[in-house]
């Protein structure tokens, strides 16, 4: 099953990323993101919404906690977000997959 996983940033600013319900304009299994900073920059964590409180990633957020909606979520923040929800590694990153022909290809349609 395909999920549409986008990334909001909250009335209280917080920025938060879960799986989309468009019939109910609603986040489901939100996990918040939190930036900690270390010697090399900063690493994005990516906890369950409500953490210490919920281990799990289970909450729900309706539309009027959504301040700002991001027209793209980026590549490897989804892969993160599907580990974490998941316990199962994206190997290669889930946007590097390929199916059916490429634009331009003269192939048979078939993985590649």
């Amino acid at each position: 099953m395909a999920y549409d996983i986008r990334l909001m940033k909250l009335v209280t600013g917080e920025i938060v990323i879960g799986k989309y319900d468009q019939e109910k304009d609603r986040l489901n299994d939100v996990a918040t993101l939190q930036t900690v900073p270390t010697q090399q920059g900063v690493q994005i964590m990516m906890l369950p919404y409500g953490y210490p409180f919920e281990a799990d990633f289970s909450g729900t957020l309706d539309d009027s906690a959504f301040l700002y909606r991001y027209r793209d979520t980026p590549g490897e923040l989804r892969d993160k977000y599907i580990e974490a929800t998941t316990n199962l590694t994206v190997a290669g990153g889930l946007d590097k997959l390929r199916f059916g022909a490429v634009p331009g290809a003269n192939v048979s349609g078939l993985i590649t």
